[in-house]
């Protein structure tokens, strides 16, 4: 699926959250939005998701202007959310909260295929399919709300702080998901304060500032600009990870 947004413009009351941002991301690719904490990050893919009405400008996916459709339909549209925050149901299953993703979708095989993926994906989750929501560790709560969104069957995956708040092995272990989900042709906006983590997942980096988009350019070069890490996000210089982060085969 491709993204194009043109001028979008997004207010929480007289705070102006998103001002004139334009990009585009290709279809089968995946761009990573980084910046600091309240830098519009979330509020562009909640955007995206129809979370949040624009106060300027348009948001088309795959030809189709998204202002006319609600949540419900962007999601049938193909376009699910992983949000901060992880926003599960906590007295629901792990498996439960799982199939919940797939609501706008016809119970069948097509649907218990997904699930195997995600299982596939997640090997712990299987191993947690009958535990509450409520009682996963914070990487397996995580790992439910990408498998959530994954179940939707989406053509445009918004992924929103997947790392936040998770030990080094699980965020390694989430990387290898993200990066075997795009190499399935699934159109993925990576929104990140973890820049590192983001850029090496990506093909294209949006680095944005208080609301606005401060730069755009290939993933690779951002990650190796230290003008840029310092600058917009306040990072040290370090050698950046070396080569692409595989992905995870899944059964057909």
């Amino acid at each position: 699926m491709r993204l194009e947004l043109d001028s979008v413009g997004l207010r929480y009351g007289p705070v102006t959250a998103l001002s004139d941002v334009t990009l585009t991301v290709a279809t089968g690719t995946t761009a990573a939005v980084i910046g600091a904490n309240g830098a519009g990050k979330s509020s562009l893919l909640r955007a995206i998701a129809g979370l949040e009405p624009l106060a300027a400008g348009r948001i088309v996916a795959d030809g189709a202007d998204l202002a006319r459709l609600d949540t419900e339909a962007r999601i049938r549209l193909g376009i699910a959310l992983s949000p901060e925050g992880r926003r599960l149901f906590p007295e629901m299953s792990a498996a439960d909260n799982l199939r919940a993703g797939a609501f706008t979708r016809r119970a069948g095989p097509a649907v218990r295929r997904d699930l195997d993926r995600v299982y596939t994906l997640f090997p712990r989750l299987a191993e947690r399919r009958a535990s509450l929501a409520r009682n996963l560790s914070g990487g397996e709560q995580q790992m439910c709300a990408i498998g959530r969104a994954v179940m939707s069957e989406p053509q445009l995956l918004l992924l929103d702080e997947p790392s936040l708040g998770l030990a080094p092995k699980v965020v390694g272990d989430m990387a290898r998901a993200i990066a075997t989900i795009a190499a399935s042709g699934v159109t993925v906006l990576l929104a990140e304060q973890n820049s590192r983590l983001a850029l090496s997942l990506a093909q294209t980096g949006h680095v944005f500032e208080a609301g606005r988009l401060a730069r755009s350019g290939p993933a690779a070069a951002l990650l190796n600009d230290g003008d840029v890490l310092r600058a917009y996000l306040g990072e040290e210089v370090a050698s950046p990870p070396a080569g692409p982060i595989p992905a995870v085969p899944l059964p057909l």
